[in-house]
């Protein structure tokens, strides 16, 4: 099983940017943790994270063009304004898990919508760095059911 992990703007500033938001652990360590637990599911684990749009976008396509069994992706800021991301989610018709490190529905009303939530297979947020653990391991039990 394939699971590719997508990271929007600003989260390789983790650590740094507002860390009573956010948490002080760094991406690097998230997305380490995440391949130590892949691998303990018995799963192939890549990551990808981009400040640019077009860029996830792109990410998005090839997933579908590489068969990639599913995505865990926290689109940041993107998710609340991208209907460009949303249409490459619905396009590529991969299962995916949308996370947050913050509990989007306890901060500023702009960002209490997401443009992805309801085509999404689950959604984890507001656990801080756990949301991206829980998040693998729901999608993963979710592919092995389906």
């Amino acid at each position: 099983m394939f699971i590719q992990v997508i990271t929007g703007p600003n989260l390789n500033m983790l650590g740094k940017r507002e860390p009573g938001i956010y948490g002080s652990e760094t991406l690097d360590s998230i997305i380490g943790r995440c391949k130590t637990l892949a691998a303990e599911l018995d799963c192939k684990l890549e990551a990808f994270q981009s400040n640019h749009e077009g860029a996830l976008v792109d990410k998005i396509q090839e997933c579908a063009a590489i068969k990639c069994d599913g995505i865990l992706i926290n689109p940041a800021a993107y998710g609340h304004t991208s209907i460009a991301m949303r249409d490459a989610l619905l396009t590529v018709g991969i299962p995916f898990v949308e996370v947050h490190l913050s509990n989007i529905h306890a901060r500023e009303e702009f960002r209490r919508r997401s443009m992805i939530s309801d085509l999404a297979a689950g959604i984890v947020l507001g656990f801080g760095a756990e949301s991206y653990l829980i998040g693998l391991r729901g999608l993963v039990e979710k592919l092995r059911r389906a």
